[in-house]
């Protein structure tokens, strides 16, 4: 390993940067009485490696049908998200925490990840995620992002068929007249298997970024990811990258080899030009 890959390996495995994700999915709207009933049924169960089924057919917000293996394929991986577009409070906080997620990268929505995000209110048609994606393609403020961030709406059976495979579970409440249901940003390979869960509404730029570069097997990202992925793994109970201790200890161990060496060569180089000084003043004399 150089002195820079070492540097690098002993800088970003520091477990301090990492920031923690919620342990469990946050759920909302928050009912009450009879409606408390409703949130039994309201969870994130994770299908990692499971498949995605391609063949689903959707509405993209030109109103045109699509079928959602149209933005896989393409070698890059895949942020999904399941929101409702006239969601009053969660489903904007979730997609503000993507934008501001996808914001913090380096990588660029249709260029290195898609993202897939899909309305599960059945009544919610084309003009609504045309609005959506107006707003946040202008939150977002990247060029050729309207390529990579797709809204779509679809039918019940779509969209329950969607849900299920990626263990999104959610009902609709009488009571409030609005869905409960759970808050998530997901990470699918090119192919369409489910690498990566991140709960909540705020995701760390890091952890994304590693997911990307993790469920692309290095197809996207830089020496440093890898140096990255050395040092985290991801850990699906908490649905973070966490540091690797194994990785740490190594770094530490050759931040220390590294410079012990480097302190018995800088004394053998001053012991060297002593003695060289020393034999040059015995050789001309006294002044």
């Amino acid at each position: 390993m150089t002195a820079v890959g070492l540097l690098l390996l002993t800088a970003y495995c520091s477990p301090l940067t990492v920031q923690a994700q919620y342990a469990q999915p946050p759920v909302g709207p928050v009912p009450t009485g009879k409606s408390n009933e409703v949130l039994k049924q309201v969870n994130i169960e994770q299908k990692l490696g499971s498949q995605i089924p391609l063949d689903l057919k959707f509405r993209d917000e030109t109103g045109r049908e699509v079928r959602l293996g149209e933005y896989f394929g393409k070698g890059r991986p895949v942020a999904l998200t399941l929101v409702y577009y006239e969601c009053p409070m969660l489903c904007n906080q979730v997609l503000n925490g993507a934008v501001g997620a996808f914001q913090a990268l380096s990588f660029t929505a249709g260029k290195e990840f898609e993202v897939v995000t899909v309305s599960f209110d059945p009544r919610e048609g084309p003009d609504l995620a045309a609005e959506k994606k107006e707003t946040y393609l202008r939150r977002y403020k990247r060029e050729g992002a309207e390529e990579g961030w797709h809204f779509l709406t679809g039918d019940e059976a779509s969209i329950k068929a969607l849900a299920d495979a990626v263990g999104f579970r959610y009902a609709w409440d009488d009571e409030s007249q609005q869905f409960a249901h759970a808050s998530a940003l997901m990470v699918a390979t090119p192919g369409g298997k489910l690498s990566h869960y991140f709960y909540g509404i705020d995701y760390a730029p890091r952890d994304l970024r590693l997911a990307f570069v993790e469920a692309s097997e290095g197809k996207v990202g830089s020496p440093v990811d890898s140096l990255l992925l050395f040092c985290y793994h991801y850990d699906p109970a908490v649905g973070r990258f966490a540091p690797v201790m194994g990785a740490l200890r190594v770094a530490g161990v050759l931040t220390v080899l590294g410079l012990v060496a480097l302190i018995l060569y800088l004394r053998r180089v001053t012991r060297r030009r002593e003695e060289e000084w020393e034999q040059e003043l015995s050789v001309g004399g006294p002044v």
